[in-house]
């Protein structure tokens, strides 16, 4: 039985995360609107394109750019992982004689570095100016670190500068993260959803009304006019989760675990031992 409710739990746990207290207001409305044409008779054909081209066009479109922004924030944020650990496994293997001093320095480094990223990405906007200056400190002290420690334990020059290359795309990484994280999709788009998300489930009250009389169950009006309130306000809080990958608001947020890289570079360095 546990095994079968789990699934249960987790989809109706992110049916909810899709809900909001707006939603609530809409079907509401809709609800309201289409019970008042039925009272005085107010009944009309409304053309569906309307609501097409109106709302499910565009967060359709702003849901596929969100996609791609938090697509472009992994494929980053996997590139930031992969040249840490590179320089990490450099120090560890390159030199002749490495120095746990420095291997543990570095591991300091690396865990500090993410923590500030995630520190950084899950605040609000108006402290990045605040929060980056700990990130690019910490590339600072990453990049003195692989110029005294990891030269002075005999790695070559060619070596440190492969070193410094991997550092310069830790750097390009975090930037393209950054721009994920700044800009969003376009405003004036999610405007104009957000007005006819508003308005239109209201006004098709009459023509919920008008399809009353084609059902054996008049209540059915109102399931259709609440249904339809609901796609557009779920379709819209999905495009918000969406908006912002680091909020972790949403069921599709990027995690930065820096508790997990820590563990792992630990694990890595104890297997070297």
């Amino acid at each position: 039985m546990r095994l079968k409710a789990f699934p249960m739990n987790k989809a109706a746990r992110r049916l909810a995360s899709i809900v909001s207290y707006r939603t609530f207001i809409i079907i509401g409305l809709a609800v309201a609107s289409t019970a008042l044409c039925l009272v005085f008779d107010i009944k009309a054909e409304f053309p569906l394109t309307l609501m097409a081209t109106a709302v499910v066009f565009p967060i359709v479109f702003s849901i596929g750019g969100a996609y791609k922004r938090r697509e472009a924030a992994l494929d980053q944020y996997g590139a930031l992982k992969a040249h840490g650990k590179a320089i990490f496994y450099a120090a560890r293997d390159w030199p002749e004689r490495p120095s746990p001093d420095a291997i543990a320095k570095l591991r300091e480094e690396l865990v500090t570095l993410f923590a500030a990223c995630r520190t950084l990405f899950t605040s609000p906007q108006h402290q990045v100016a605040e929060h980056e200056k700990e990130v690019y400190a910490a590339f600072s002290r990453l990049s003195r670190l692989i110029r005294t420690e990891l030269r002075e334990n005999g790695l070559a020059s060619g070596e440190v500068s492969r070193c410094n290359q991997y550092l310069s795309k830790m750097l390009a990484a975090f930037e393209r993260i950054k721009h994920v994280y700044q800009y969003r999709t376009p405003r004036t788009l999610r405007a104009f959803s957000d007005v006819f998300i508003t308005i239109l489930p209201p006004l098709y009250g009459p023509y919920f009304a008008a399809s009353a009389s084609e059902y054996t169950a008049p209540i059915l009006a109102y399931v259709l006019s609440a249904l339809f309130a609901f796609i557009l306000t779920s379709l819209d809080n999905i495009q918000i989760h969406l908006e912002n990958p680091f909020d972790q608001v949403g069921e599709d947020d990027v995690i930065i675990n820096v508790e997990k890289f820590e563990e792992r570079l630990e694990t890595q360095t104890r297997v070297a031992a």
